[in-house]
């Protein structure tokens, strides 16, 4: 389980393929300290739960099936890709942002990206079977970053980058019609699953 905030913007080093038909072999380079990151280890890579199968120094492989290849944009990753990191929850660790599962739902696009002040204003644009589960005042997960949603307009929703976000997380290299990996809040998920019970 993690938080949403990012600790560490990682490198892909190397892509191989993996043990199984399908599945790819990714060597993650990172500043986090890796000494107490067990083999085992689950990582957050920009939203996606992996799990730590071998380490260095510096660097960390994950491997991912070929399934997390096509719901993800991991199948686009190659050499030099960045991606934001986060290390699991920890008993009596803070919880800075909300709850999130590293299991991505789906992906979405960047549809505008437009400067405000100090910030950027960032329009998503949902697949429209999880655009339901995204509510003004909301949290979200994009990329593996919580995120509170501005507003809701059909399968779109904004948000306001601020610079620090920018700066720690891969949002300040990001394009226009890029792709991004969603998770929806899991409490709006039930809800929303509550009341079309309620309603049946």
């Amino acid at each position: 389980m993690f938080t949403g905030i990012v600790t560490d913007v990682g490198k892909i080093v190397s892509v191989t393929p993996g043990g199984n038909t399908g599945d790819r072999r990714f060597v993650v380079q990172t500043t986090h300290d890796l000494k107490p990151v067990p083999i085992g280890a689950s990582i957050a890579h920009s939203g996606c739960c992996l799990t730590v199968i071998e380490k260095g120094p510096d660097w960390f492989a994950v491997e991912a099936s070929g399934e997390t290849l096509d719901k993800t944009h991991l199948g686009d990753w190659k050499e030099g890709t960045r991606l934001n990191l986060e290390l699991s929850l920890k008993l009596g660790d803070e919880l800075g942002g909300h709850l999130v599962y590293g299991h991505v739902d789906g992906m979405g696009k960047i549809a505008s990206m437009t400067p405000e002040g100090g910030s950027v204003r960032f329009v998503f644009e949902a697949p429209p079977e999880l655009a339901r589960f995204i509510a003004s005042k909301g949290s979200v997960a994009v990329d593996g970053i919580s995120l509170t949603v501005n507003e809701v307009e059909g399968n779109r929703f904004g948000v306001n980058i601020i610079s620090h976000t920018q700066a720690v997380t891969t949002l300040g290299e990001a394009k226009v019609g890029q792709r991004v990996n969603l998770e929806v809040d899991m409490l709006a998920r039930y809800v929303a699953r509550l009341l079309e019970h309620e309603k049946s």
